[in-house]
């Protein structure tokens, strides 16, 4: 391996490395943060622009197709590219994006804003972990996902708290405006800091590869986005279903003849990383169910208005996010049992809570529930990913990292999905003044199928920590 000046690389734990991990975790937060905030704006954006609900939607239908397209192209970025200009590359579109959707005067300027952001986000997801994975030290590694995932852990609470504050002070086109600078100054702080790490190799782009998995992806999101609204046994959903899994058997073939994959399926040949894949999968479509369940109790059951619904998940959002880099330090001293393993259980006792005590809900019930599901977040999230990736060749930790960071994408959004059809299921045909009760009922069930998911990822981490103790 060999830096930007040619000489061989030496994994080093200094400023430069930690700048590198910020300023590509501050366009990761910008992303969620803007997902998040914008949730809460619909309403306002519906009036300005005479949309409907189905048109404003797309906000996050368009940004979810984008970021499907663009995650599963990073590990072949990561090896045709240098990493700063990956970082550039990414850094421009997202910049460019938010400025369009700042200056947005018409909803479609708003819409290809959110679609920019989409491309610049895919990339630097992924790229964020690809320089921990690729630079730090390995006695350090632990630590520095943890600092990775700090830097983006509290997003989620950030967005609808501070979004919502913002919007409802200053305008929507303040959420924007917030984040313009912190992305300026991060884009000239990551040019001098950035480093290569490997030698780059002049692959061919496996351009029918990725194009059946890019509309795999999209007949999955489209399936997600619209079962609820049509019902999931409609012919047209099904359909898309269908699609989804003959589009990912024709890339599974295309992938085991090609010379030059887009990502190679050796991957999934470890059993280790594909249950950690399991847990990130169920424990991704819990924290994003959530997100959605307890904001829309606090406003439909307790009557509280965006700025108090969102605070719900602030602390907990914080804990876990200071906890992640504790986490990775138990993980480089004590092994990944402890935090990954104990983080689980840790999240299965809350939502198990919040399913037996969400007759009895309150704001304060709430967010103590969720700071107990966050603290077992923050000490399994990155630690489970760092796990999970040692099982993996050198080579072939790039392939790894984007299928994690496309199935968290896919996962959240059929959290997301999944949660608000139960709750609907239970609102359907129900007057305003029984509202509040339809929704409770809804809400419990919910969390009835949040906490099965969050026992299968349990399970899971058992099963990879133990293979990872076996394997030393």
């Amino acid at each position: 391996m060999q830096d930007n000046s040619g000489a061989a690389f030496e994994r080093v734990l200094d400023a430069r490395l930690v700048m590198s991990i910020v300023v590509t975790g501050i366009m990761s937060f910008s992303g969620v943060c803007v997902e998040t905030a914008m949730n809460v704006t619909f309403p306002t954006l519906m009036r300005e622009f005479s949309v409907g609900t189905a048109t404003v939607q797309w906000m996050t239908t368009a940004y979810l197709l984008v970021l499907a397209a663009v995650v599963p192209v990073s590990g072949y970025l990561n090896r045709r590219f240098r990493t700063r200009h990956i970082f550039c590359f990414a850094m421009a579109f997202y910049i460019a994006g938010i400025v369009c959707g700042m200056t947005a005067q018409v909803f479609g300027a708003l819409l290809l804003g959110r679609v920019l952001e989409g491309i610049g986000t895919g990339v630097a997801l992924p790229l964020m972990f690809n320089i921990i994975t690729e630079q730090a030290p390995l006695e350090n590694l632990g630590f520095m996902m943890g600092v990775g995932s700090l830097v983006t852990a509290v997003a989620p609470a950030v967005g609808p708290s501070v979004g919502g504050w913002l919007a409802e002070t200053f305008g929507w086109r303040a959420i924007f405006a917030a984040l313009l600078p912190l992305l300026v100054v991060a884009f000239a702080l990551g040019m001098g800091s950035i480093r290569q790490s490997h030698e780059v190799a002049r692959e061919p782009l496996d351009v029918c590869g990725w194009a059946s998995l890019a509309a795999s992806f999209a007949c999955l999101v489209f399936a997600i986005d619209e079962g609820a609204n049509v019902g999931w046994t409609s012919p047209v959903i099904l359909a898309l279903f269908v699609a989804f899994l003959v589009l990912i058997g024709l890339f599974v073939v295309r992938e085991r003849s090609c010379g030059h994959p887009l990502i190679h399926l050796a991957i999934f040949r470890e059993r280790g990383y594909v249950l950690g894949l399991g847990v990130i999968a169920c424990m991704q479509f819990a924290i994003m169910g959530l997100s959605f369940l307890l904001p829309n109790a606090a406003q439909l059951v307790l009557g509280k208005n965006q700025f108090e619904a969102g605070t719900t998940l602030l602390w907990g959002c914080i804990l876990g996010a200071a906890l992640a880099p504790v986490s990775g330090r138990i993980l480089d001293r004590l092994g990944a049992r402890l935090p990954v393993v104990g983080g689980e259980a840790c999240a299965l006792v809350a939502v198990t809570l919040m399913c037996v005590l969400a007759r009895d809900f309150s704001v304060g019930l709430m967010a103590g529930t969720y700071v107990v599901f966050a603290l077992g977040q923050g000490l399994m999230y990155g630690t489970n990913m760092t796990c999970a990736l040692g099982f993996l060749p050198e080579g072939i930790k790039a392939d790894g990292n984007a299928m994690f960071t496309t199935l968290q994408q896919l996962s959240g959004a059929v959290g997301t999905s999944v949660t608000a059809a139960v709750v609907n299921a239970a609102q359907a045909g129900v007057v305003a003044d029984g509202m509040a009760a339809a929704t409770l009922a809804g809400t419990q069930a919910a969390l009835v199928v949040l906490v099965a998911a969050v026992a299968v990822a349990l399970a899971c981490a058992v099963l990879e920590t133990g293979l990872a103790s076996r394997r030393g």
